[in-house]
Protein backbone atom coordinates (compact mmCIF):
# COMPACT_ATOMS: atom_id res chain seq x y z
CA UNK A 1 0.00 0.00 0.00
CA UNK A 2 1.49 3.32 -1.26
CA UNK A 3 -0.78 5.76 0.12
CA UNK A 4 -0.86 6.12 4.34
CA UNK A 5 -4.42 7.97 5.66
CA UNK A 6 -4.01 6.83 8.86
CA UNK A 7 -1.61 8.86 10.91
CA UNK A 8 -2.77 12.23 13.19
CA UNK A 9 -0.43 14.62 14.29
CA UNK A 10 -1.07 16.73 17.04
CA UNK A 11 0.12 19.98 16.68
CA UNK A 12 -2.60 21.11 19.17
CA UNK A 13 0.18 22.47 21.58
CA UNK A 14 1.89 24.37 19.11
CA UNK A 15 0.32 28.27 19.96
CA UNK A 16 1.64 29.89 16.90
CA UNK A 17 4.67 32.49 17.75
CA UNK A 18 4.79 31.01 21.05
CA UNK A 19 7.01 27.62 21.10
CA UNK A 20 9.85 28.91 19.32
CA UNK A 21 11.60 26.82 16.77
CA UNK A 22 9.60 23.52 17.09
CA UNK A 23 6.76 25.37 15.34
CA UNK A 24 8.69 25.67 12.19
CA UNK A 25 10.29 22.00 12.91
CA UNK A 26 7.24 20.39 12.41
CA UNK A 27 5.56 22.29 10.05
CA UNK A 28 8.72 22.13 7.92
CA UNK A 29 8.92 18.28 8.40
CA UNK A 30 4.87 17.41 7.24
CA UNK A 31 6.07 20.24 4.05
CA UNK A 32 9.06 17.85 3.43
CA UNK A 33 7.37 14.63 3.76
CA UNK A 34 4.70 15.77 1.24
CA UNK A 35 7.58 15.78 -1.02
CA UNK A 36 8.42 12.42 -0.91
CA UNK A 37 7.59 10.61 -4.00
CA UNK A 38 6.96 7.11 -2.29
CA UNK A 39 5.04 6.11 -0.55
CA UNK A 40 2.75 9.18 -0.46
CA UNK A 41 1.65 10.11 3.25
CA UNK A 42 -0.98 12.97 3.75
CA UNK A 43 -1.32 13.13 7.31
CA UNK A 44 -4.57 14.96 8.98
CA UNK A 45 -3.45 17.56 11.73
CA UNK A 46 -4.89 18.26 14.60
CA UNK A 47 -3.57 21.84 14.71
CA UNK A 48 -3.80 24.60 17.56
CA UNK A 49 -6.28 27.70 16.75
CA UNK A 50 -4.24 30.20 14.35
CA UNK A 51 -1.90 27.57 13.43
CA UNK A 52 -3.05 27.24 10.24
CA UNK A 53 -4.01 30.76 9.69
CA UNK A 54 0.03 31.09 10.30
CA UNK A 55 1.01 28.44 8.26
CA UNK A 56 -1.51 28.54 5.16
CA UNK A 57 1.04 25.97 3.19
CA UNK A 58 0.07 23.13 5.61
CA UNK A 59 -3.09 22.97 4.60
CA UNK A 60 -2.08 22.33 0.80
CA UNK A 61 -0.25 18.86 2.05
CA UNK A 62 -2.43 17.44 4.70
CA UNK A 63 -5.87 17.48 6.21
CA UNK A 64 -5.83 19.92 8.72
CA UNK A 65 -8.51 20.11 11.31
CA UNK A 66 -8.89 22.92 14.16
CA UNK A 67 -10.98 22.58 18.02
CA UNK A 68 -12.90 24.76 19.62
CA UNK A 69 -11.12 25.28 22.46
CA UNK A 70 -7.80 27.69 22.40
CA UNK A 71 -4.69 25.77 23.10
CA UNK A 72 -3.13 28.88 25.37
CA UNK A 73 -4.49 27.61 28.20
CA UNK A 74 -2.12 24.17 29.00
CA UNK A 75 -4.89 22.87 31.43
CA UNK A 76 -7.62 23.55 28.62
CA UNK A 77 -5.71 21.62 25.80
CA UNK A 78 -4.88 18.58 28.29
CA UNK A 79 -8.27 18.43 28.63
CA UNK A 80 -9.01 18.81 25.07
CA UNK A 81 -6.52 16.03 24.43
CA UNK A 82 -8.50 13.78 26.46
CA UNK A 83 -11.71 14.39 25.07
CA UNK A 84 -11.80 15.57 21.84
CA UNK A 85 -8.12 14.78 20.26
CA UNK A 86 -8.96 11.07 21.78
CA UNK A 87 -12.38 10.94 19.66
CA UNK A 88 -10.50 12.17 16.43
CA UNK A 89 -7.75 9.42 17.21
CA UNK A 90 -10.05 6.23 16.95
CA UNK A 91 -9.82 5.67 14.01
CA UNK A 92 -6.02 6.30 13.25
CA UNK A 93 -3.77 3.85 13.00
CA UNK A 94 -0.82 6.27 14.10
CA UNK A 95 -1.23 9.14 15.99
CA UNK A 96 2.40 11.63 16.13
CA UNK A 97 2.08 14.03 19.22
CA UNK A 98 4.61 16.26 18.01
CA UNK A 99 4.95 18.45 21.75
CA UNK A 100 6.83 16.10 23.75
CA UNK A 101 3.91 14.59 26.05
CA UNK A 102 1.68 12.38 25.15
CA UNK A 103 -2.39 12.66 26.71
CA UNK A 104 -3.15 9.60 29.50
CA UNK A 105 -4.34 6.72 28.00
CA UNK A 106 -3.02 8.05 24.28
CA UNK A 107 -4.44 6.34 21.52
CA UNK A 108 -1.35 3.26 20.78
CA UNK A 109 0.94 3.33 18.49
CA UNK A 110 2.38 6.56 18.82
CA UNK A 111 5.43 8.93 18.17
CA UNK A 112 6.29 10.94 20.40
CA UNK A 113 8.80 14.09 19.14
CA UNK A 114 10.70 15.18 22.21
CA UNK A 115 12.65 18.38 20.58
CA UNK A 116 14.86 18.65 24.19
CA UNK A 117 15.28 17.89 27.66
CA UNK A 118 16.28 21.90 28.60
CA UNK A 119 14.07 21.65 32.00
CA UNK A 120 16.86 18.53 33.32
CA UNK A 121 19.81 20.86 32.27
CA UNK A 122 18.38 24.47 33.26
CA UNK A 123 15.52 23.26 36.05
CA UNK A 124 16.24 27.35 37.16
CA UNK A 125 14.68 28.63 33.73
CA UNK A 126 11.44 27.06 34.34
CA UNK A 127 8.50 27.41 36.95
CA UNK A 128 7.91 24.80 39.69
CA UNK A 129 4.54 23.73 37.92
CA UNK A 130 5.76 23.59 34.86
CA UNK A 131 9.06 21.07 35.99
CA UNK A 132 6.60 19.20 37.72
CA UNK A 133 4.17 18.69 34.92
CA UNK A 134 7.38 17.76 32.66
CA UNK A 135 9.06 15.65 34.89
CA UNK A 136 5.98 13.98 35.76
CA UNK A 137 5.07 13.24 31.80
CA UNK A 138 7.73 13.16 29.81
CA UNK A 139 9.19 10.10 30.97
CA UNK A 140 6.05 8.10 30.47
CA UNK A 141 5.30 9.38 27.21
CA UNK A 142 7.95 8.33 26.02
CA UNK A 143 8.47 5.02 27.52
CA UNK A 144 4.70 4.22 26.39
CA UNK A 145 5.65 5.48 22.24
CA UNK A 146 6.47 3.03 20.06
CA UNK A 147 9.25 5.55 18.44
CA UNK A 148 10.51 8.72 19.98
CA UNK A 149 11.31 11.36 17.52
CA UNK A 150 14.30 13.91 18.56
CA UNK A 151 15.82 16.38 16.37
CA UNK A 152 19.36 15.61 16.88
CA UNK A 153 22.24 12.51 18.19
CA UNK A 154 22.33 15.46 21.21
CA UNK A 155 18.91 14.86 21.84
CA UNK A 156 18.50 11.31 21.21
CA UNK A 157 21.73 10.51 23.96
CA UNK A 158 19.75 12.76 26.57
CA UNK A 159 16.49 10.59 26.22
CA UNK A 160 18.17 7.29 25.97
CA UNK A 161 20.21 8.18 29.37
CA UNK A 162 17.41 9.92 31.18
CA UNK A 163 14.68 8.04 30.54
CA UNK A 164 15.92 4.18 29.84
CA UNK A 165 14.25 4.08 26.69
CA UNK A 166 15.90 1.36 24.39
CA UNK A 167 18.22 3.09 22.12
CA UNK A 168 16.33 1.26 19.16
CA UNK A 169 13.07 3.00 19.58
CA UNK A 170 14.70 6.84 19.75
CA UNK A 171 15.00 8.05 16.01
CA UNK A 172 17.01 11.43 14.66
CA UNK A 173 14.53 13.01 12.09
CA UNK A 174 16.49 16.80 12.15
CA UNK A 175 15.57 19.75 11.17
CA UNK A 176 14.80 20.57 7.44
CA UNK A 177 15.46 24.22 6.00
CA UNK A 178 13.55 24.98 2.36
CA UNK A 179 16.59 25.63 -0.18
CA UNK A 180 14.13 28.35 -1.81
CA UNK A 181 14.95 30.05 1.82
CA UNK A 182 17.32 32.27 -0.17
CA UNK A 183 15.24 33.14 -2.75
CA UNK A 184 12.47 35.16 -0.26
CA UNK A 185 15.11 37.90 0.48
CA UNK A 186 14.68 41.41 1.27
CA UNK A 187 17.60 44.03 0.15
CA UNK A 188 20.37 45.34 2.17
CA UNK A 189 19.83 48.76 1.34
CA UNK A 190 16.19 48.65 1.78
CA UNK A 191 16.81 47.18 5.28
CA UNK A 192 19.45 49.90 6.39
CA UNK A 193 16.65 52.25 5.61
CA UNK A 194 13.91 50.80 7.34
CA UNK A 195 15.87 49.69 10.25
CA UNK A 196 18.31 52.21 10.51
CA UNK A 197 20.97 49.92 10.45
CA UNK A 198 23.66 52.46 9.31
CA UNK A 199 26.31 51.71 6.59
CA UNK A 200 28.71 49.84 8.83
CA UNK A 201 28.87 45.78 9.64
CA UNK A 202 26.36 44.27 10.85
CA UNK A 203 26.08 40.94 13.36
CA UNK A 204 22.99 39.23 13.77
CA UNK A 205 21.43 36.65 16.73
CA UNK A 206 18.04 35.52 15.68
CA UNK A 207 16.63 34.26 18.79
CA UNK A 208 13.42 34.75 21.27
CA UNK A 209 15.05 36.65 24.40
CA UNK A 210 14.68 33.68 26.93
CA UNK A 211 17.67 33.13 29.50
CA UNK A 212 19.24 30.13 27.95
CA UNK A 213 19.48 32.17 24.35
CA UNK A 214 22.22 33.88 26.57
CA UNK A 215 21.82 37.37 24.71
CA UNK A 216 23.79 38.87 27.76
CA UNK A 217 27.33 37.74 26.60
CA UNK A 218 26.39 39.19 23.42
CA UNK A 219 26.25 42.78 25.05
CA UNK A 220 29.06 42.16 27.31
CA UNK A 221 31.03 41.41 23.70
CA UNK A 222 29.78 44.50 22.23
CA UNK A 223 30.43 46.65 25.84
CA UNK A 224 34.47 45.12 26.22
CA UNK A 225 35.56 43.58 23.08
CA UNK A 226 33.08 44.61 19.98
CA UNK A 227 33.90 48.25 20.22
CA UNK A 228 33.81 49.39 16.48
CA UNK A 229 31.20 52.27 16.28
CA UNK A 230 29.83 51.34 13.03
CA UNK A 231 29.02 47.79 14.33
CA UNK A 232 25.65 47.34 15.01
CA UNK A 233 24.32 43.67 16.61
CA UNK A 234 20.75 43.03 15.50
CA UNK A 235 18.56 41.23 17.47
CA UNK A 236 15.45 39.60 16.14
CA UNK A 237 13.08 37.16 17.30
CA UNK A 238 10.08 37.56 19.93
CA UNK A 239 10.10 38.21 24.10
CA UNK A 240 10.89 36.13 26.17
CA UNK A 241 11.54 35.83 30.14
CA UNK A 242 15.04 37.43 29.53
CA UNK A 243 13.88 40.59 27.33
CA UNK A 244 14.31 42.49 30.22
CA UNK A 245 18.23 42.25 30.01
CA UNK A 246 17.99 43.24 26.37
CA UNK A 247 15.58 46.30 27.21
CA UNK A 248 18.09 47.70 29.79
CA UNK A 249 20.77 48.15 27.40
CA UNK A 250 21.91 51.50 26.78
CA UNK A 251 24.78 51.10 23.71
CA UNK A 252 22.75 52.28 20.43
CA UNK A 253 24.78 50.34 18.38
CA UNK A 254 22.59 47.24 19.60
CA UNK A 255 19.18 47.46 17.70
CA UNK A 256 16.46 45.45 19.00
CA UNK A 257 13.76 44.94 16.10
CA UNK A 258 11.46 42.06 17.52
CA UNK A 259 10.01 39.67 15.15
CA UNK A 260 10.06 40.44 11.35
CA UNK A 261 8.64 39.23 8.23
CA UNK A 262 10.44 36.18 6.87
CA UNK A 263 11.85 38.27 3.65
CA UNK A 264 13.02 40.57 6.40
CA UNK A 265 14.84 38.09 8.70
CA UNK A 266 16.70 36.58 5.49
CA UNK A 267 17.94 39.40 4.37
CA UNK A 268 19.08 40.69 7.54
CA UNK A 269 20.97 37.15 7.47
CA UNK A 270 22.22 37.30 4.05
CA UNK A 271 23.76 40.52 4.64
CA UNK A 272 25.35 40.28 8.26
CA UNK A 273 28.80 40.06 8.50
CA UNK A 274 28.13 36.74 10.52
CA UNK A 275 24.80 35.11 12.45
CA UNK A 276 26.10 34.94 16.15
CA UNK A 277 24.55 32.25 18.41
CA UNK A 278 25.99 32.06 21.86
CA UNK A 279 23.12 30.05 23.07
CA UNK A 280 24.00 27.84 26.44
CA UNK A 281 21.12 25.05 25.07
CA UNK A 282 19.76 23.89 22.10
CA UNK A 283 18.17 20.57 20.67
CA UNK A 284 19.27 21.67 17.42
CA UNK A 285 19.00 25.08 16.54
CA UNK A 286 17.59 25.88 13.30
CA UNK A 287 18.83 29.13 12.94
CA UNK A 288 22.48 27.95 12.33
CA UNK A 289 21.63 26.31 8.93
CA UNK A 290 19.28 28.95 8.12
CA UNK A 291 22.50 31.23 8.28
CA UNK A 292 24.41 28.57 6.20
CA UNK A 293 21.83 28.56 3.83
CA UNK A 294 21.31 32.44 3.60
CA UNK A 295 25.25 32.61 3.21
CA UNK A 296 25.94 34.13 6.82
CA UNK A 297 28.90 32.75 8.39
CA UNK A 298 28.15 31.27 11.89
CA UNK A 299 29.54 31.69 15.68
CA UNK A 300 28.08 29.42 17.88
CA UNK A 301 28.62 27.92 21.22
CA UNK A 302 30.24 24.30 21.89
CA UNK A 303 27.02 23.67 23.74
CA UNK A 304 24.73 20.76 23.78
CA UNK A 305 24.32 19.79 19.55
CA UNK A 306 25.74 23.04 18.41
CA UNK A 307 29.26 21.00 17.61
CA UNK A 308 27.30 18.33 15.29
CA UNK A 309 25.24 20.80 13.61
CA UNK A 310 28.24 23.05 12.64
CA UNK A 311 30.53 20.51 12.13
CA UNK A 312 33.96 22.66 10.51
CA UNK A 313 31.34 24.85 8.66
CA UNK A 314 31.60 27.58 11.19
CA UNK A 315 33.47 28.86 13.74
CA UNK A 316 32.36 26.34 17.29
CA UNK A 317 33.81 28.44 20.52
CA UNK A 318 33.47 27.98 24.42
CA UNK A 319 31.41 30.51 26.04
CA UNK A 320 34.42 32.74 27.19
CA UNK A 321 34.25 36.72 25.99
CA UNK A 322 38.46 35.80 25.45
CA UNK A 323 37.38 32.77 22.64
CA UNK A 324 35.49 35.19 20.93
CA UNK A 325 37.49 38.17 21.15
CA UNK A 326 39.08 37.70 17.58
CA UNK A 327 36.08 35.48 16.25
CA UNK A 328 34.87 38.34 13.99
CA UNK A 329 37.89 39.18 12.46
CA UNK A 330 38.68 35.48 12.02
CA UNK A 331 34.87 35.17 9.53
CA UNK A 332 36.38 38.63 7.57
CA UNK A 333 39.41 36.55 6.88
CA UNK A 334 38.19 33.42 6.10
CA UNK A 335 34.58 34.47 4.96
CA UNK A 336 34.75 33.22 1.34
CA UNK A 337 35.63 29.37 2.95
CA UNK A 338 32.80 29.33 5.63
CA UNK A 339 30.00 30.62 3.42
CA UNK A 340 31.40 27.87 1.22
CA UNK A 341 31.55 25.20 3.51
CA UNK A 342 28.25 25.91 5.25
CA UNK A 343 26.23 25.59 2.02
CA UNK A 344 27.51 22.23 1.62
CA UNK A 345 26.77 21.60 5.01
CA UNK A 346 23.11 22.80 4.74
CA UNK A 347 22.67 20.38 1.77
CA UNK A 348 22.38 17.81 4.52
CA UNK A 349 19.32 19.26 6.50
CA UNK A 350 16.67 20.35 3.81
CA UNK A 351 12.77 19.90 4.34
CA UNK A 352 12.72 16.74 2.22
CA UNK A 353 15.68 14.99 4.20
CA UNK A 354 13.56 16.01 7.30
CA UNK A 355 10.76 14.33 5.46
CA UNK A 356 11.94 11.30 4.71
CA UNK A 357 13.74 10.85 8.41
CA UNK A 358 9.71 11.53 9.79
CA UNK A 359 8.50 8.77 7.17
CA UNK A 360 11.46 6.20 7.89
CA UNK A 361 9.56 6.87 12.13
CA UNK A 362 5.97 6.33 10.50
CA UNK A 363 7.41 3.08 9.23
CA UNK A 364 9.36 1.83 11.91
CA UNK A 365 6.16 2.70 14.43
CA UNK A 366 3.53 1.41 11.90
CA UNK A 367 5.73 -1.93 11.71
CA UNK A 368 6.46 -2.50 15.32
Amino acid sequence: MTTRDGVLVNMLWCVPGKVGGSEEYLVRQLLGLAELPQPHWRPTVAVARGLAEAHPELAAVAQVVEPHFDSHSRARRIAGELTWLRRHSRDAALVHHGGGTAPVMAHRPYVLTIHDLQFRTYPEYFSRLKRAYLSAVIPVSARRATVVAVPSEYVRDCVVSAYGVHEDRVMVVPHGIEPALADDVSSAADLRERYGLGEGPIIVYPAVTHPHKHHEFLLTMMRDHWTDPDLRLVLTGGDGTAEHVVRACTDSRVLRLGRVPAADRNGLLAMAEAMVFPSKYEGFGAPLIEAMTLGAPVICSDATCMPQIVGDAGLVLPLRPEAWVDALAEVAARRTELVAAGHVRARDFTSQASGAALAAVYTRALGA
